[in-house]
């Protein structure tokens, strides 16, 4: 199965979640190289790419030209948002995604991501303005409105697919929930009644079962996976195995665990340096771990070391005390 939008598929329709810290280009290509229909990079405030403000690289280097990749941007300023979207089209970008979701108190406050939901009209002129700006496919992710009382999802998407919107992907959430509560993929399916675009359902799904309630709840014509796929890169490829009958993924165990996890590492040293690379990995590597049984003392030590070396030596010893857990 794939989605069909103007210029390019997306198959399977199983894609990445933009995660702010986590998303970013060494994790999407490992996420890649298992496989998946879309990565969607971290989100990037338009302005700041602009103007390449110090560290924007770092905190969002977007893998321009690379397939199956699509560049989520910020903002709430046209003339930003349309020239991010020119730089994107020039670097070789593919698809262009419009943040109207993120509930962060900082990107609220300044009038962009969720906060758009609030003024439809407003949001929409942006979308508008992103379209006519570039010939790449834009799509757009956003939530089930701002708060209970305001769920104009259904509205708005049902508008951008008018100004020329390829896809959209619904957080099954409120603004105001952030991530509490269930998702209501179930909601979904007003949005998805709301457009002959296709839709895709976000929120909560973290493997295979919750794929299917998802698909099944809202209609959806895919999936977006975000938390599920933390330290466990592999996991679209398991979920588009089991719902449309791809290859089954070799996940790895034993040796081959970690090496993936130490190759890891290494590409998150190398993309951002020693310094903050290592601080960045701290997340995954705590991911990985928490799939492993290894002791407190054994994880602190994996964490708070600052010798490259010696972070390896220590997965090295994860890796084997959980096999041996295994085996007995």
């Amino acid at each position: 199965m794939k989605i069909v939008l103007g210029n390019q598929d997306v198959k399977p329709p199983v894609l990445l979640a933009p995660l702010a810290g986590i998303t970013d280009v060494p994790f999407r290509n490992l996420v890649q190289s298992f496989g998946a229909g879309l990565v969607v990079s971290e989100m990037v405030a338009s302005h700041e790419m602009v103007q390449k403000k110090p560290g924007v690289r770092e905190r969002a280097e977007l893998g321009f030209g690379i397939g199956n990749t699509s560049v989520q941007i910020a903002g709430c300023e046209a003339h930003w948002m349309t020239e991010a979207a020119r730089m994107i089209e020039a670097n070789g970008a593919k698809i262009i995604d419009i943040n109207m979701g993120c509930p962060a108190k900082k990107v609220t406050n300044g009038q962009s991501g969720s906060a758009l939901m609030r003024t439809p009209d407003f949001a929409l002129e942006l979308v508008e303005a992103v379209v006519k700006a570039t010939k790449l496919d834009v799509t757009l992710k956003m939530r089930l409105g701002w708060d209970d009382s305001s769920l104009n999802a259904p509205d708005i998407a049902a508008r951008a697919q008018a100004a020329g919107v390829k896809m959209i992907t619904v957080h099954g959430r409120t603004r105001c929930q952030f991530y509490k509560g269930d998702a209501d993929w179930g909601a979904i399916a007003k949005v998805k009644q709301a457009v002959t675009i296709p839709v895709i359902a976000n929120g909560d799904i973290v493997d295979v079962a919750s794929a299917r309630m998802a698909l099944a709840q809202s209609g959806a014509d895919g999936i977006m996976v975000g938390r599920g796929a933390q330290g466990a890169p592999w996991r679209l490829a398991e979920i588009s195995a089991a719902l449309y009958g791809t290859p089954e993924p070799k996940i790895p165990i034993g040796a081959n665990l970690a090496e993936l996890i130490i190759g890891h590492h290494k590409a998150i040293v190398a993309f951002y340096g020693d310094v903050l690379g290592l601080k960045n990995a701290r997340k995954h590597l705590g991911w990985y771990l928490d799939g492993l049984n290894v002791t407190t003392d054994l994880r602190q030590s994996v964490l708070r070391s600052m010798d490259i070396s010696e972070i390896h030596g220590f997965i090295w010893q994860a890796v084997k005390h959980s096999c041996a857990d295994v085996a007995a």
